[in-house]
């Protein structure tokens, strides 16, 4: 696929609002110049993710992730280059030239283009005669028609071979409809969800990753059915109206998990916004996480009957262990949000939603209530609930929990924590964490090339006019060194230095070549991280003197270490004397083009 061009991607990065973006996956809050959250791509509870506004580049100092609008994209929808250039550019209505862009797309793109066929033929044939059935069920269902298209619900035909036929007359070959899970085979390829209604399963951007099928009779097994996983649909990461629920989620600081596609429909119908449902499977630590990400409350709403009662229970087991603060609410048995919302219309379903009690407390509750008067009912009960206090990681939280469980069943606190202590030691086999190796002593010059990027970054006039390797020589290999080295580049070509614009550059040169971008990925690391901390931000002159200083001190340094190396030559005899005065007159010499090209502060400048 032939680069796009620079002048496109400039534009896609100088129009991209980064905070919005990353907001569609991380709950962001602002913190000084930055804003800071959960990291999306490892598992932390205290937020260790940093955005910069200024700069347009993020950056997560617990697992070193970062980069720029395009690279969040790549990484967190594991798109291309190009992919995401394209992706970005679509949402902000920056065109760009056909002729960069012919060729073979990548896999993701290729699945979601036949995705958006699937969805645009089945919200057409929702309308057509042959889905009457179809619109009275859902209209039974108190689903009329501007509920059908606000929320993209369709119909696939029963022919079996309408999506088929559409995609081979738009250039897809079936077996990429049969790789996104749009058609299966048997002797030949046919539609998945023929005859049924159908509900688009999207990401937080609004792409359809897959679709789930409701039958129109009862009788039809299964009743619903969820197209197959697919490199870009993974039933145990996604939720079905997230990217509606996001930023309501925002609003009221707290996301609603449901059970099914309809009870998600009556949450939102209701006003209940933020309500997301899991997607044919329970919750995983991978919904959990994305949860996480975004709000640290949720309120489970699930049927109060006893399988109900343990989903919340095994619900509690993936959500704790992020720090979330889970409430639930127990319908009445046999009843869902959907048939609440008939019964009690819109505010009594809210009304229910807002009287969400801890979910702990109504487990707790509930194994009590099962009998707790003998001293191996008490037992049994401690037993049962250790595990899930034990899950929770704040130690607040879980002292107050000890002491509640152990009132509720009547014995001594201390008992609860020594349940809760075999419980740890129970549960699984502990690691056994190896020993750290010694950490290796800093060399002090990799600090000082940081605060010579630090400097340049705040002024790049610093930089000159190169050459630079006479400055990075002084400082060790490192990838401070390199970051210095690619900040003094553009510095001198630019006269500033735009991270994200050498990030993207970065990018794009690894995507021409086929290669990894793994000898910068250091460097840019350690750029990133400098762009973020902000030193001398709104200081010049410090940065200016910082410079210099810094500058002196490599020189100092660079000059002991040589008088070093020509003593021990002069010790072990390795050097003779016409050798060592060779030596040290090229020693003066460096030093005499170091300060040709290595700018000096002017007189009177202080330190």
């Amino acid at each position: 696929m032939a680069r796009i061009p620079e002048e496109t991607l400039h534009t896609i990065r100088d129009r991209v609002d980064l905070v919005d973006l990353i907001g569609r996956h991380v709950q962001l809050k602002k913190s000084g110049r930055n804003f800071v959250g959960l990291c999306p791509f490892h598992s932390e509870k205290t937020p260790s993710f940093n955005v910069n506004v200024e700069r347009q580049i993020f950056h997560c100092f617990g697992c070193g992730e970062g980069g720029n609008a395009i690279t969040f994209l790549m990484k967190h929808e594991n798109l291309t280059f190009p992919e995401a250039a394209r992706t970005l550019a679509r949402e902000l209505g920056i065109e760009v030239p056909e002729n960069e862009v012919s060729g073979e797309a990548g896999l993701g793109e290729r699945l979601r283009g036949a995705n958006l066929t699937a969805q645009a033929l089945y919200a057409e044939a929702i309308t057509r005669p042959q889905a009457e059935p179809a619109r009275e069920y859902l209209a039974r269902r108190g689903l009329g028609a501007d509920e059908i298209e606000r929320f993209g619900i369709g119909f696939a035909p029963a022919s079996g071979r309408a999506l088929l036929g559409r995609l081979e007359r738009e250039g897809v070959p079936a077996s990429l409809g049969q790789q996104a899970g749009l058609l299966g085979r048997r002797d030949h390829h046919f539609d998945m969800l023929r005859g049924r209604i159908t509900f688009p399963i999207q990401d937080a951007r609004g792409q359809v990753l897959g679709f789930g099928g409701r039958t129109l009779s009862d009788e039809t097994k299964p009743k619903y059915l969820n197209t197959p996983e697919s490199p870009i649909y993974k039933k145990r990461e996604v939720f079905y109206g997230l990217h509606l629920a996001v930023p309501a989620m925002r609003r009221a600081e707290r996301a609603v998990v449901v059970e099914g596609y309809f009870d998600r429909l009556a949450m939102h119908r209701a006003g209940v916004e933020e309500a997301v449902a899991t997607c044919g499977t329970a919750l995983t630590a991978e919904h959990a996480r994305a949860l996480r990400r975004r709000t640290r409350r949720v309120v489970l709403v699930f049927d109060g009957d006893e399988a109900g009662q343990k989903a919340v229970e095994s619900s509690l087991q993936v959500l704790l262990p992020e720090g979330l603060r889970v409430e639930s609410v127990l319908l009445p048995s046999g009843q869902d949000p959907d048939d609440l919302l008939v019964a009690e219309g819109a505010e009594g379903l809210r009304a229910r939603v807002e009287s969400a009690e801890p979910a702990l407390d109504l487990v707790i509750r509930r194994v009590v209530t099962r009998g707790c008067n003998t001293p191996w009912e008490k037992s049994d009960a401690v037993a049962a609930l250790a595990p899930l206090i034990g899950r929770v990681p704040e130690a607040v939280e879980r002292s107050e929990l000890v002491r509640r469980l152990a009132l509720a069943v009547d014995v001594e606190a201390s008992a609860v924590e020594q349940a809760l202590y075999n419980a740890r030691r129970g549960g699984e086999p502990e690691a056994r964490e190896a020993m750290p190796e010694p950490p290796r002593r800093a060399d002090p010059r990799e600090h000082w090339a940081r605060d010579l990027l630090a400097a340049v970054l705040v002024e790049p006039s610093l930089a000159g006019t190169g050459p630079h390797e006479a400055l990075c020589s002084l400082v060790p290999a490192s990838p401070a060194r390199g970051a210095l080295a690619l900040a003094l580049a553009e510095a001198a070509h630019a006269g500033v230095v735009d991270v994200a614009a050498i990030e993207a550059e970065a990018e794009a040169e690894a995507e021409a070549s086929g290669a990894a971008a793994e000898s910068n990925a250091a460097a840019l690391t350690v750029l990133r991280m400098v762009a973020l901390e902000g030193r001398f931000a709104d200081a010049p002159e410090q940065a200016r003197r910082a410079f210099h200083d810094v500058v002196s001190r490599l020189e100092d340094a660079s000059d002991r270490e040589a008088r070093r190396q020509r003593r021990r030559g002069w010790e072990d005899h390795s050097l003779s004397d016409a050798e060592l005065l060779a030596e040290a007159q090229q020693g003066v010499e460096r030093r005499r083009r170091r300060s040709k090209h290595v700018q000096r502060p002017q007189s009177g400048a202080a330190h």
